[in-house]
């Protein structure tokens, strides 16, 4: 612990000490350091924003130049920069790490920019403004939102269209209902003549990154007025349908079948190369699945509805961008600026559809709508509005990275 403590202070040392200068340059130009955790294409796509909004000629008028910079482990070298008393003048950030940073004092509350500008929380989907919001003030934008949905396999589900239509069931439409869910899993479920899983119809934990959500999904809640209610019963009723399925195939032929599995981001993931049928997953496997596995037919559909659980559950997560604490006024001033224009429609589009992610905004214009690429984004976009989505939960760092093919995945 000591030892961690003598480094974090030798690195606060060294950021404070070798920053650079915060006066403007001697040409006039206010250049502004641009921290984000982005690269190849969606480090691109947010480079193609920050040209537009150098080029305008307002920016000329104002000598405002946003260099983006990119960082790996952004939060943690932010930071440090903070602690150190030179910060950058504005930073890329996940929507989990509000909180932590406010409450920090590392980060510069947005009230007073919002207020005059006339941007509140009916600029953004509801969901994103209050992922930004945390005691009582607002602490960044959203620029690029994440939500989920039931992915199925087309055609896993027209091969074994006569055994789901024998069971009931229409091979040509995902599960609606836990109960269906259930039934098509059967269905869907193969083993070899040894007994050995070689395909599965759904395992609740692959992957595991949304187990935490299952108690909302089943309409249960991880805290209610202040106190943690983990015995919800209906947390418990969760988990254990979550365990029916180990009961059911076994944990040691779970085990053997899932040690198989490829990384994720590779054709051999088991969702891409057929071995698990149905996934619960997010927006960013239309990326994943335009590059391993091309040519694959799949489908989104909302989360099957449970006995007591909202309709139309999914989960939802955002990137955000922040201003600092410590940055000097004038700088301040110049940074609002860069995120009024990241926050208008014109720059998040341009992000998003660079991102191939729906919008933060309330208004979506329809050209966003036409252009964009993800076949299922106007499903995602009703889905992050819609009365049963929950804030995701960020399990960890490695998790992040696995939601761009621009990063190898942490196992």
């Amino acid at each position: 612990m000591l030892r961690r403590t003598i480094v974090s202070l030798v690195l606060v040392a060294v950021a404070a000490a070798t920053g650079c200068p915060r006066d403007r340059a001697e040409d006039g130009k206010l250049d502004l350091d641009y921290w984000e955790k982005w690269t190849r294409f969606e480090g691109e796509a947010m480079r193609q924003v920050v040209r537009r909004f150098n080029e305008h000629p307002e920016r000329a008028r104002d000598h405002i130049v946003v260099r983006q910079i990119t960082v790996s482990n952004i939060d943690r070298k932010s930071l440090v920069a903070i602690a150190g008393g030179n910060p950058p003048d504005l930073v890329g950030l996940w929507s989990s790490n509000v909180a932590a940073f406010a409450d920090q004092g590392a980060l510069e509350p947005l009230d007073d920019y919002l207020k005059r500008d006339g941007l509140g929380p009916d600029h953004w989907v509801r969901i994103y403004w209050e992922m930004c919001e945390h005691r009582g003030h607002v602490w960044a934008v959203p620029t690029t939102p994440s939500v989920t949905a039931l992915l199925w396999n087309k055609a896993m589900f027209r091969d074994a269209a006569v055994e789901l239509r024998a069971a009931g069931l229409d091979p040509n439409r995902a599960p609606r209902t836990l109960e269906e869910l259930d039934r098509y899993a059967e269905v869907l479920t193969k083993r070899d003549a040894g007994g050995n899983l070689i395909q599965v119809g759904f395992l609740p934990q692959e992957p595991d990154w949304f187990t935490w959500a299952y108690g909302l999904w089943f309409g249960g809640a991880l805290y209610r007025d202040g106190r943690i209610t983990a015995n919800d019963p209906r947390n418990i009723e969760a988990m254990e349908w979550v365990r029916r399925f180990t009961l059911k195939y076994g944990r040691p032929a779970i085990e053997k079948f899932t040690s198989g599995f490829g990384n994720f981001a590779s054709a051999q993931n088991p969702f891409f190369c057929g071995k698990v049928a149905m996934v619960l997953q997010g927006v960013w496997m239309y990326n994943f699945i335009t590059q391993y596995a091309p040519g694959m037919e799949w489908g989104a559909a909302p989360w099957p509805q449970t006995p007591h659980g909202p309709a139309g559950f999914a989960c939802a997560e955002t990137d955000v961008l922040a201003i600092p604490r410590g940055v000097p006024r004038d700088r301040a001033e110049a940074a609002w600026k860069f995120l009024r224009f990241v926050s208008s429609q014109e720059g998040t589009e341009l992000l998003c559809l660079g991102h191939r992610k729906s919008s933060p905004l309330a208004r979506v214009s329809p050209e966003f709508l036409d252009k964009h690429p993800h076949p299922y984004i106007r499903l995602l976009d009703e889905l992050a509005r819609g009365p049963g989505v929950a804030r995701q939960q960020r399990r960890s760092q490695s998790r992040h990275r696995r939601t761009s093919v621009d990063h190898e995945p942490s196992p």
